[in-house]
C-alpha cells in the first residue's frame, strides 16, 4: 500500500504540474514582481543612500542589513585610497567623539582613544593626505553656529565631509527643562540655513541622538531620559527638512545609529554610550554612503548608481530585440501562407494537392529566431536582477541552521522520488546525473547560505567541486577510450554546450570570461584530455584490446600529463606567462590580473588525472569482466567487497574528521589537491560496491543534475546578487517566501537555458564538417569582432 500511494502520489504532482506550466508560472511571477518593484521605487524613491542612514536590522548580533542594499566591509587600505587629500570634520559631544574615534580606526586600526576628551582632536594620515577632526562643540549654540559659519564664508579651510549632532550635554545642564528644547530649536533653526549651504558643496550629515539605558545612567545623567531625547530628535528632523529647498543638497540626516543603538545600548557601560562594535557599525555606514560611489565594491550596493551601459551590451539587446522581431514576422509569413496553400482538389484527378514548401529552412530559421528571443527575455531578467537596481539586495549571514536544515530537506526529497535504473554497471548515466544534482544542490545552498566562513564545511564543498572535475576526467576519457571519435564535430559539440551561456553573460552582464571560473576551468581540462588522446599514437579500446602493449603507451601519456601538471603547479612564474599570452589573456584575467586562474587551477590540479586513471582501470577490469556488474550482485567477491567497503568507510570518515579539524584555510587548501581523491573514490565505492545500491538513483537529484551547469551559472545573478556577495530579494520583509520564489523562478530559467543551448547547438554545430568550418569562421569573426569592440570600450573608458 505504501509503495501504491509513493507512486501515485508522484504521478499526480507530474500530472497537474508539468515544467512547461512551471515556466509559464515563473514568467508571470516575474513581471508581477517587476512591477511591483518600479512601482516602488517611483512612489518611495529610489535612493539607496537614504535607507543606508535611515533604515536596517540585525543579521544576528554582528552584522547590520540596510534595507534594501549591501554594504561592504572597508580595510584600511581601501578607505585611505577612497579618503585620499580629504579632509572630514565631526563637531558634537562625547558620542561624535566616539563617532570620531571608530571612523579612524577605519583608517588606522592601530589608533588609539587618547587625547582631551572635553577639547579638539586631530589626526592626520600623511600617507594619503588625509586629514580627520574632531571639533568638542556639545551644544548647539552660537558657537557651534560660529564654527559652521566660518566655512561657509570661506575664512577656513571647508571640510569635504561634516558629521554634527549633539543635544545631551543640553538636557543635562538644563536639567532637561523644556527652556532647554525650546531654545535647542532655535539654535538649530539659525544653524539650519548654513548646513543647507554647506551641503551645496560638501556632504553633510546631522546624527540623530541615541536611545539611552535609563536604569544604567548615573545619578547626574538621570534627567537624560529616552523621551526627551526623541523630542529633540524630532525638532532636529523637522526643521533640517524644512529648511531643505533642493532635495540634492540637503543635510543628510542619520538615523540608523538609533536602531543599532536600540538592540546594543545594554551593552553599553553607563548607559549614555555605545558599545564600541555598535560605533564600528555606525562607522561603517558613513563609510559606505561616501566611498561606495568612488571605490565601487561589488558587494557595496547602497549608495552605487547604475552601472552605465557599455556599447556591446546595447548591440546585444538590440540584436535579441531583432531576433524576436525576426521570429514574429517569420510566425505572422507562416500563417498568411497556412491560410492561402490550404489542400485544394484537383478537378481532374479528385486529389487533394498540397503546396510544395522549403519547411526544413523554414523551420529550422524560426528555431534558431524562438531560442534566441526566449534566451533574450531571459537575459533581460539577469539585467535587471543584477544590473539595474530594480530588485534589492542583502548581505549573506551565515548560521548552521541556514545550511544543514536545507540540507536535510533535499535529502528526503531525493529518497521520495528514488527509482530504478535502466542499467547496474558502476557510475552510470543515471547515477553520475544524481551525483551532479545532489551535489550541485549542496553546493547552491553553500552559496547562498554563506557557509563558506565556516571552514570544515569549506573542506567538504571543495571535495565536490573536485568531483565535478573527476567526473570531467572519467566522462570524457570513456567517450575518446571506447568511441575513438576524436572529430571535430564532437570536440565543439562539447565547447559549445559548456561555454554558450557564459560567453552570452559575458557580453549582457559586462563580466570578464574567467569570472565564470567553473567553466574555463572544465573547458580547459575537456581541452588537456582530447590533446593528451588525440595526439599521435592514439590509442583507444579497440585497439588496445589487440596487444597489451598499448596498455603501457596510454599509461606513458597519463604519466607524461602527470609531469605536466606537477610542472606547472611548481612554477607560478610559467604557467602565468604561458595565460598572459595574448588573446588567452582575453579569457583568463580577472582583473588585470592571472592570479585567480593560477589559484583554481592549482587547487584541483589532479583530480581529473585521477578521474582519467579510475576510468582507464575500470574500464579495462570490465573488459576483462573482473567486475560483476550484474541487479543484485555485489561488485567483487563477497570478502573483497567487505574489506573495500570498510576502508572506503574509514576513509570516508577519516578525511571527514580532518577537514572538521582544519584551523588554517591556506594550509587545508594545500592539502587538497592530493587528498580530496581520497573521499571521492571512498563514495564510488560504498554507491557502487553494494548491489542493491547502485540498482536504484534518485530521479530528484538525476533531474538537478542534467540541468546542474546552468543552475552553477545562474546563481550568479538570478538567485544571488552582486556577482554572488549577497542574496537577491525579491520579496522584502519575509527571507523564506523571497528563497521559495526566487528560486522557483531561478530553477526554471535554468532549466529552460539548458534545452535552448540544446536546439542551439544542432544547429550551430552540425554533422556536416564543410558546413562546421563555415561556422567555425563565422564565430571566429565574432570573437575578433568581440575583442575589437571590447578594445574600444577600454580605450574609451581610460
Amino acid at each position: 500500500m505504501a509503495a501504491l500511494a509513493y507512486t501515485l502520489g508522484k504521478r499526480e504532482i507530474n500530472h497537474y504540474f508539468s515544467v512547461r506550466s512551471a515556466k509559464v508560472l515563473a514568467l508571470g511571477a516575474v513581471l508581477l514582481l517587476a512591477a511591483c518593484h518600479a512601482a516602488s521605487r517611483r512612489y518611495q524613491g529610489d535612493d539607496s543612500c537614504e535607507y543606508l542612514l535611515s533604515n536596517g536590522r540585525f543579521l544576528g548580533e554582528k552584522l547590520w542589513q540596510p534595507h534594501s542594499c549591501m554594504m561592504h566591509k572597508y580595510k584600511s587600505g581601501e578607505t585611505k585610497d577612497c579618503l585620499t587629500d580629504k579632509h572630514i570634520t565631526f563637531i558634537g559631544d562625547s558620542r561624535i567623539r566616539q563617532l570620531f574615534y571608530s571612523f579612524v580606526k577605519l583608517i588606522n586600526p592601530q589608533i588609539k582613544e587618547e587625547g582631551n576628551k572635553h577639547g579638539n582632536i586631530p589626526f592626520e594620515d600623511k600617507s594619503s593626505s588625509l586629514k580627520v577632526d574632531f571639533l568638542w562643540y556639545p551644544e548647539v549654540n552660537g558657537s557651534m553656529k560660529q564654527r559652521i559659519k566660518s566655512w561657509t564664508e570661506g575664512s577656513s579651510p571647508k571640510p569635504h565631509i561634516i558629521i554634527a549632532g549633539a543635544a545631551t550635554w543640553s538636557i543635562k545642564i538644563h536639567n532637561g527643562s523644556s527652556e532647554a528644547l525650546t531654545q535647542y530649536k532655535i539654535n538649530i533653526t539659525s544653524i539650519a540655513p548654513l548646513l543647507e549651504k554647506l551641503a551645496k558643496s560638501s556632504d553633510v550629515y546631522w546624527v540623530l541622538q541615541d536611545p539611552v539605558c535609563e536604569d544604567m545612567l548615573s545619578e547626574s545623567r538621570k534627567m537624560i531620559t529616552n523621551e526627551k531625547l526623541d523630542a529633540y530628535n524630532e525638532a532636529a528632523v523637522s526643521i533640517l527638512n524644512s529648511s531643505s529647498k533642493n532635495s540634492k543638497a540637503r543635510v543628510k540626516i542619520f538615523s540608523a545609529s538609533r536602531l543599532i543603538a536600540e538592540e546594543t545600548i545594554t551593552q553599553s557601560l553607563d548607559g549614555l554610550h555605545l558599545p564600541e562594535s555598535s560605533r564600528e557599525m555606525s562607522a561603517m555606514i558613513l563609510m559606505n554612503v561616501y566611498c561606495n560611489k568612488v571605490m565601487k565594491p561589488i558587494d557595496g550596493s547602497c549608495c552605487q548608481p547604475r552601472p552605465p551601459v557599455t556599447l556591446i551590451q546595447k548591440l546585444a539587446f538590440c540584436f535579441f530585440g531583432a531576433s524576436a522581431i525576426g521570429y514574429l514576422i517569420l510566425v505572422l509569413i507562416r500563417r498568411n501562407n497556412h491560410q492561402k496553400n490550404k489542400p485544394c482538389t484537383d478537378m481532374e484527378s479528385g486529389e487533394e494537392k498540397k503546396p510544395a514548401t522549403n519547411t526544413s529552412v523554414v523551420s529550422t530559421l524560426e528555431t534558431l529566431l524562438l531560442c534566441l528571443s526566449k534566451l533574450g527575455l531571459i537575459m533581460a531578467y539577469f539585467y535587471l536582477c543584477d544590473r539595474a537596481n530594480l530588485f534589492m539586495k542583502e548581505n549573506k549571514f551565515y548560521t548552521h541552521s541556514s545550511f544543514f536544515i536545507p540540507i536535510i530537506y533535499i535529502l528526503v526529497l531525493g529518497v521520495f522520488y528514488t527509482e530504478n535504473t535502466k542499467e547496474t554497471k558502476v557510475l552510470n548515466r543515471e547515477q553520475t546525473d544524481e551525483w551532479k544534482g545532489w551535489m550541485q544542490l549542496v553546493i547552491l545552498i553553500y552559496h547562498i547560505s554563506g557557509a563558506s566562513t565556516f571552514l570544515p564545511v569549506y573542506m567538504h564543498i571543495r571535495v565536490l567541486v573536485a568531483a565535478y572535475l573527476f567526473q570531467t576526467g572519467y566522462g570524457h576519457f570513456s567517450y575518446f577510450w571506447i568511441k575513438g571519435d576524436f572529430g571535430i564535430y564532437r570536440v565543439f559539440q562539447v565547447l559549445f554546450r559548456l561555454n554558450f551561456l557564459v560567453v552570452v553573460l559575458c557580453i549582457v552582464m559586462d563580466r570578464s570570461y574567467q569570472f565564470y571560473y567553473f567553466v574555463p576551468l572544465v573547458t580547459v581540462w575537456f581541452m588537456i584530455i582530447y590533446v593528451t588522446l588525440a595526439l599521435w599514437p592514439q590509442i583507444v579500446q579497440k585497439k588496445a584490446n589487440g596487444n597489451c602493449f598499448w596498455h603501457f603507451g596510454l599509461l606513458l601519456k597519463l604519466a607524461s600529463l602527470f609531469i605536466c601538471i606537477y610542472f606547472l603547479s611548481c612554477s607560478q612564474g610559467a604557467f602565468e606567462k604561458i595565460f598572459s599570452l595574448w588573446p588567452l589573456s582575453k579569457g583568463f584575467e580577472l582583473n588585470g590580473s592571472v592570479y585567480e586562474w593560477w589559484f583554481r587551477w592549482k587547487l584541483d590540479r589532479y583530480v581529473v588525472f585521477h578521474g582519467m586513471l579510475f576510468a582507464f582501470i575500470y574500464l579495462t577490469f570490465q573488459k576483462r569482466q573482473v567486475l560483476s556488474e550484474g541487479k543484485g550482485e555485489l561488485l567483487f567477491p563477497s570478502k573483497v567487497s567487505n574489506v573495500l567497503l570498510f576502508i572506503s568507510v574509514v576513509s570516508f570518515l577519516t578525511y571527514s574528521i580532518w577537514a572538521s579539524s582544519c584551523k588554517n584555510k591556506t594550509e587545508c587548501n594545500e592539502m587538497h589537491p592530493s587528498v580530496s581523491v581520497v573521499q571521492i573514490l571512498a563514495f564510488i565505492l560504498i554507491r557502487n560496491i553494494p548491489g542493491y545500491a547502485r540498482s536504484v538513483y534518485s530521479s530528484f537529484f538525476a533531474w538537478f543534475g542534467r540541468i546542474s551547469l546552468e543552475l552553477f551559472i545562474c546563481q550568479y545573478h538570478i538567485w544571488l546578487a552582486a556577482d554572488t556577495k549577497g542574496i537577491l530579494v525579491l520579496v522584502p520583509g519575509n527571507p523564506m517566501l523571497n528563497i521559495i520564489i526566487s528560486t522557483f523562478i531561478f530553477v526554471c530559467a535554468a532549466h529552460e537555458i539548458s534545452q535552448i543551448t540544446n536546439d542551439l547547438a544542432q544547429i550551430v554545430v552540425p554533422k556536416d564538417n564543410v558546413v562546421l568550418l563555415k561556422r567555425l569562421l563565422c564565430i571566429g569573426g565574432f570573437f575578433s569582432g568581440l575583442l575589437f569592440l571590447s578594445a574600444v570600450e577600454e580605450q574609451s573608458r581610460h
